[in-house]
């Protein structure tokens, strides 16, 4: 039992992902926002690592890297899950620019995910957590990862 003085730790997150979803969180809290999210944050996810590949591909592997490092430090599971979708993204942007068309099919996805991401903030209320800190780029994939794991049972 706590005392009013004393935090109640049994539902206060410790772990530092934990604190960083919670905090993504509650500005996520509309469903129409949250399922706007869940297809507009992978969206922009490829697409600017593939503006990055049409920059330089050692430009795009050099985020990447350092994505996965921030993931290392949060959790493992999230690193392993993010390692995997790493590959399948590096496969369609390389697919993409064998084509010719990884420039402007990754200009025309990133303008029009963040489009709809402030609409979802908009119908939201709240401003983007990132505005507050630009770490919030790298929760927001954790975040629908977050979703995806419970709808499935996983603990991260």
């Amino acid at each position: 039992m706590t005392t009013a003085l004393e935090p109640d730790t049994a539902s206060t997150p410790t772990r530092r992902v934990d604190q960083l979803l919670a905090h993504y969180a509650s500005s996520h809290r509309n469903p129409r926002n949250e399922r706007i999210h869940y297809v507009a944050i992978p969206c922009i996810m490829l697409s600017l690592v593939g503006l990055l590949y049409a920059l330089s591909p050692w430009a795009a592997l050099l985020f990447l890297a350092a994505s996965l490092v921030y993931y290392w430090r949060l959790s493992k599971i999230f690193l392993v899950t993010m390692m995997a979708i790493t590959v399948v993204m590096l496969a369609i942007l390389a697919g993409l620019n064998a084509k010719g068309i990884l420039l402007p099919v990754c200009v025309t996805v990133f303008v029009v995910a963040w489009i709809f991401q402030f609409i979802g903030h908009r119908i939201e209320g709240k401003k983007p957590s990132f505005l507050e800190d630009v770490q919030y780029l790298w929760v927001g994939p954790l975040f629908v990862l977050s979703r995806l794991f419970e709808r499935l049972g996983l603990r991260w």
